[in-house]
């Protein structure tokens, strides 16, 4: 464990890995400090953050964000900056830039921009003969309209927390994901056609010294919230995607954390990889289950190379209660269904007797339950305003392909 108290910036603070980060952070007794466009991020409900700073929006802006970034620890000289979602390709696009005044974890831009495209993640599996559904990649709509058989699933090359993502069980279904495909631009990059497979979804969180694996945690998903992702978790072992994800890491030289999504077939035959996030999501079923990832980044920005500490513990059940209202609420629509999960909630029951909060530790971190009870209470009283809370996740401190585009470039006006 880092043995010093350390200042740390975090890229942003409006995603749920960066709530869980902060946790993680001050129950270490580091300083936290946060960079966010919105002035009520999910971050700044924590008694650990000392300070948000309100920067550009980093897909409109990428420059101005960078530039806001550099000013800061120019002028506040933390120790670490952590890279907590998509702004590690800002960063890496200008690593001496950000060396010469922080400790940091990260690849080459080149392999950090092959792992933050599905397209380019895609490719780099079929390089390495790794595991993947059968996909196919098009650019326009008469590609998609010619190779698409339902059910599949459709992806935009760019997006996080399922959005661009279409699940096609039917013909219907395909004219409206061609809708919202025009809607959003989506032709402007390329399109991933993928076959359906069924069984659980799996993730794996990994930490890699300069192409190394030093350490591996995974988790089933056994229920999703809002936008798809997890909301009640499962640790296991990683042993069926250990070797493939060391082969990643090791192709990419990957230097930080790198975590992805699998499906493990239903005849239990070899996961296969359907998505991968150049970060670390949500720290803290590895930290419930006896693996400090963070304090590995913390420590591989310091420059050390740590030796891989001992494997996470399975059978570890976590959840996140805010995701879970919303997921309920998404799902049914109904005032009742919504204050039966908040009831289940409160009094630990199933699915939450046995299971560790992640998001919101009220025990240690009292702040941390206002955005809880504030969604418990918007849910109960108006229960379709829940896509429009889940959607304040996905906001302005996340890439899409203008900005990855404008990154390309070096940053040049739009």
């Amino acid at each position: 464990m880092a043995k010093r108290r350390l200042r740390v910036l975090l890229s942003e603070g409006g995603s749920t890995s960066a709530r869980q980060a902060i946790s993680v952070l001050g129950r270490a007794g580091h300083h936290v400090e946060i960079c966010d466009p919105s002035p009520l991020c999910l971050g700044r409900f924590s008694r650990f953050v000392r300070a948000v700073h309100r920067c550009p929006p980093l897909r409109r802006d990428p420059a101005g964000y960078l530039g806001f970034v550099t000013d800061l620890l120019a002028t506040h000289r933390f120790d670490v900056l952590l890279p907590i979602h998509e702004q590690g390709l800002v960063f890496a696009r200008a690593p001496d830039r950000i060396a010469e005044l922080s400790g940091v974890a990260l690849p080459s831009y080149a392999s950090y921009r092959t792992a933050v495209t599905k397209a380019g993640f895609s490719r780099l599996l079929e390089s390495l003969g790794l595991p993947q559904p059968p996909t196919r990649i098009v650019i326009s709509e008469r590609e998609l309209r010619e190779i698409a058989c339902t059910p599949c699933v459709i992806k935009t090359s760019v997006g996080t927390a399922s959005r661009g993502v279409w699940r096609v069980p039917d013909r219907a279904a395909l004219e409206r994901a061609v809708r919202e495909l025009h809607a959003a631009d989506g032709f402007a990059g390329e399109v991933l056609v993928q076959d359906c497979v069924a069984g659980p979804i799996e993730h794996a969180q990994a930490v890699f010294d300069r192409g190394e694996l030093l350490a591996l945690h995974a988790y089933r998903q056994i229920a999703a919230g809002a936008g798809g992702g997890p909301s009640h978790k499962l640790s296991i072992r990683g042993d069926a995607v250990r070797a493939d994800v060391a082969a990643i890491g090791a192709a990419l030289g990957w230097h930080g954390a790198l975590s992805f999504d699998v499906i493990r077939p239903a005849n239990d035959a070899r996961p296969l990889f359907i998505d991968c996030n150049p970060r670390l999501v949500e720290p803290m079923s590895a930290q419930l289950a006896g693996l400090d990832l963070v304090d590995l980044l913390l420590r591989l920005s310091l420059g050390e190379h740590p030796a891989s500490p001992a494997p996470s513990r399975d059978g570890v059940r976590s959840h996140l209660g805010m995701q879970a209202l919303l997921g309920c609420a998404l799902r049914s629509g109904s005032r009742q269904d919504v204050m039966r999960e908040c009831g289940r909630l409160m009094l630990r029951q199933p699915p939450y007797a046995g299971s560790a909060e992640e998001l919101t530790q009220v025990g240690r971190d009292w702040f941390s339950a206002v955005p809880l009870a504030a969604t418990a209470v918007i849910l109960m009283a108006a229960p379709g305003r829940a896509a429009a809370l889940a959607a304040k996740g996905w906001g302005d401190h996340l890439l899409d392909a203008a900005a990855i585009a404008r990154i390309d470039r070096g940053f040049e006006p739009a």
